[in-house]
């Protein structure tokens, strides 16, 4: 079973910067493409960002120019560098991969969500 912890979430001026923080086991699987994603109160989930295994990335339109994700496989984490905050930002931020295992099997897993709050 993949696990993902999420951490980096709190309460920021709008105009301040964020990084969350997903970190992962390599045990046993490989990641392909991770995500953030973010779920507003009242409001369907959706995708901020995502990075596939070979580093390419990929953004909402609300998240271009502002947030960056990466990743760093020696310290097995993903991050989403967050800066110009606004408060149309704020929610509960997930971390999701989709993995393959060393059998061959494919699965997707979530982090547990850290909440981000952008005051005006």
């Amino acid at each position: 079973q993949v696990q993902l912890v999420e951490s980096g979430g709190g309460l920021v001026q709008a105009g301040g910067s964020l990084r969350l923080s997903c970190a992962y086991s390599t045990r046993m699987f490989t990641l392909n493409t991770t995500a953030w994603y973010r779920q507003a109160p009242e409001k369907q989930r959706e995708l901020v960002a995502a990075i596939t295994r070979h580093g390419t990335t990929n953004y909402a339109d609300s998240a271009k120019g502002r947030f960056t994700i990466s990743r760093d496989n020696a310290e097995n984490t993903v991050y989403l560098q967050m800066n110009s905050l606004k408060p149309e930002d704020t929610g509960v931020y997930y971390c999701s991969t989709s993995y393959t295992t060393i059998w061959g099997a494919q699965g997707t897993a979530w982090g547990q969500g850290t909440q981000v709050t952008v005051s005006s």
